[in-house]
């Protein structure tokens, strides 16, 4: 997937495309999975990187959700727990059971929590992931080692799914690469068109990069931009209300000491009524989230000091080993971009159900929704895209398509697991060049052929592409980022011909990004 072809295959089209997606998260690139995959011609763009947004700031977890149930969502669990199956058997690379564990500390928890993830199991069905059973004390211990003691009667145990959103997000951008989309990031849409009638028939969008002004045409345009949903939906209308009630999501980033195992812990009840997880990721620890209402959506979102300290104070309610804002290596914040409804200020309680607007113009906007079901939600927006559109109707064949890198066994693929398939060409990179393996820093995982690769196949642009979303080098040691920037700079400049001023403004932007997700004092919301 190279972004020359890419552009070249834009400016070479003179006839409409089929199906425009503007927005390059979860939900625009499986909308470009599934229309691909159906034959119809499909153009993704995306102003920023792949996934720059939300879709890489999650909390990592593929699953029914727990807390849906709780709120009586009981179709949205069932779909999302079917949704699991599909995803876990078509990246199978990417996506993999991870034990849950729900310490009891209460007499009345093990009976209460015990029954509700029956329920959970029951409505997974065939494709559950395994039973939740009970665990005694000595049981919850061996589960979770670091877990506190003190009054602890047990624990439920259950599973469900992790992954890593970023790398899962690329790997669809190659899936519909494969099938003939055309996918361009940094490639900003400036303004939507309209014929005589007033129907929306393309847009204008920008390539960032060489400044050059593209008019294209669609039968059929896609907002599926996640928060930044609204600010498209008024170039069709100034005069629209608002679709999206944004609410932030922090999450703290740990060393494995305190969470040195293969289980996670799931609290089922926060003060401010949110599920919290502390999950193993990578080799650390990953605690979040939050739900805190914003009053605006901006480009990059920062953890309050108030969400900060909700998280510490919450992770040491359950772990022996208190975790002090010293003991932090990342912070990182998303936005979730909740579906508006008249009597609801609780962003907490908001439905992750998806809707599908289609506007006087024709505009149609997809929004809501989870990384769990981002196949079904493609599923109904290209069903209404070929309504919408007049396109032939064809069947959605994303139920049985194995996804880029789809391995069976990358568990023995080493350090290079999360590529799947993709293993094989960056080992071949290795032998061909040695000085590769060469780590980016001593406290990351990651070598300068993961640097190599994710410039020359992935489409990263810049420093913040490889070290935040190529590889997650960012979110698991903000300073080692840092630290690391200047020679990963340095290699992306051989790869893509820039030169030394390049390398300076790049590493500059990141540090100043990145210095967001280290554990300093800041602002209070």
């Amino acid at each position: 997937m190279k972004r020359d072809e890419m552009l070249a295959k834009l400016e070479d089209r003179h006839s409409k495309w089929d199906i425009l997606v503007i927005g390059g998260g979860a939900t625009g690139a499986g909308i470009a999975v599934d229309a691909a995959a159906r034959g119809y011609s499909v153009l993704l763009l995306e102003r920023h990187d792949f996934g720059k947004g939300t879709s890489s700031r999650s909390t990592k977890l593929v699953h029914g959700g727990v807390r849906y149930l709780q709120q009586g969502n009981v179709s949205l669990v069932m779909e999302a727990l079917k949704e699991r199956g599909i995803l876990r058997e078509n990246a199978p690379h990417l996506v993999h059971d991870l034990r849950f564990v729900v310490p009891n500390y209460d007499w009345w928890e093990a009976p209460f929590y015990g029954i509700g993830l029956k329920v959970y199991d029951m409505l997974a069905g065939k494709y559950g992931f395994g039973p939740s059973t009970m665990l005694s004390k000595e049981e919850t211990v061996e589960a979770i080692p670091t877990i506190r003691t003190e009054g602890l009667r047990g624990g439920v145990q259950y599973y469900d799914g992790q992954f890593d959103d970023a790398r899962l997000l690329i790997h669809l951008c190659q899936t519909a690469a494969k099938r003939g989309a055309v996918l361009l990031n940094y490639c900003e849409v400036t303004g939507l068109t309209k014929g005589a009638d007033g129907f929306i028939d393309g847009a204008v969008a920008i390539d960032l990069e060489s400044g050059r002004e593209h008019e294209i045409s669609a039968r059929v345009v896609v907002n599926a931009t996640g928060p930044f949903t609204d600010s498209i939906r008024k170039m069709d209308d100034q005069s629209v209300k608002n679709m999206i009630s944004p609410s932030q999501g922090v999450h703290i980033v740990l060393d494995a000491s305190f969470l040195p195992c293969e289980s996670a812990i799931m609290v089922p009840h926060t003060k401010d009524g949110r599920v919290l997880f502390a999950i193993p990721w990578h080799d650390h620890a990953l605690i979040g989230t939050t739900d805190t209402p914003l009053k605006e959506v901006v480009e990059e979102p920062e953890a309050f000091e108030e969400e900060i300290e909700f998280i510490l104070e919450t992770a040491e309610q359950y772990l022996h080993k208190k975790p002090q804002r010293s003991d932090i290596r990342s912070i990182f914040a998303g936005i979730r971009p909740l579906v508006k409804t008249e009597d609801t200020e609780n962003t907490a309680a908001l439905s992750r159900d998806h809707t599908i607007h289609i506007a006087h113009s024709g505009l149609m906007t997809i929004c809501g929704g989870k990384w769990t079901t981002y196949r079904r939600m493609a599923e109904d927006a290209v069903n209404h895209a070929a309504m919408l559109g007049q396109l032939e109707e064809r069947p959605c064949p994303t139920r049985n398509l194995r996804i880029h890198g789809h391995c069976e066994e990358a568990e023995n693929l080493g350090d290079l697991w999360i590529y799947g398939s993709d293993a094989y060409p960056i080992r071949d990179l290795i032998r061909q060049q040695p000085d590769m393996m060469e780590k980016i820093h001593p406290d990351l995982p990651y070598t300068r052929a993961e640097v190599a690769w994710g410039v020359r196949e992935e489409m990263a642009r810049t420093l913040e592409d490889v070290l935040s979303r190529r590889t997650r080098a960012l979110l698991l040691h903000a300073q080692g980022a840092i630290d690391a920037a200047s020679g990963v700079a340095n290699l992306m400049a051989k790869e893509l011909g820039k030169d030394a001023e390049w390398v300076d403004k790049q590493v500059q932007s990141f540090c100043a990004m990145a210095s967001r997700c280290l554990p300093n004092e800041r602002g209070v919301s």
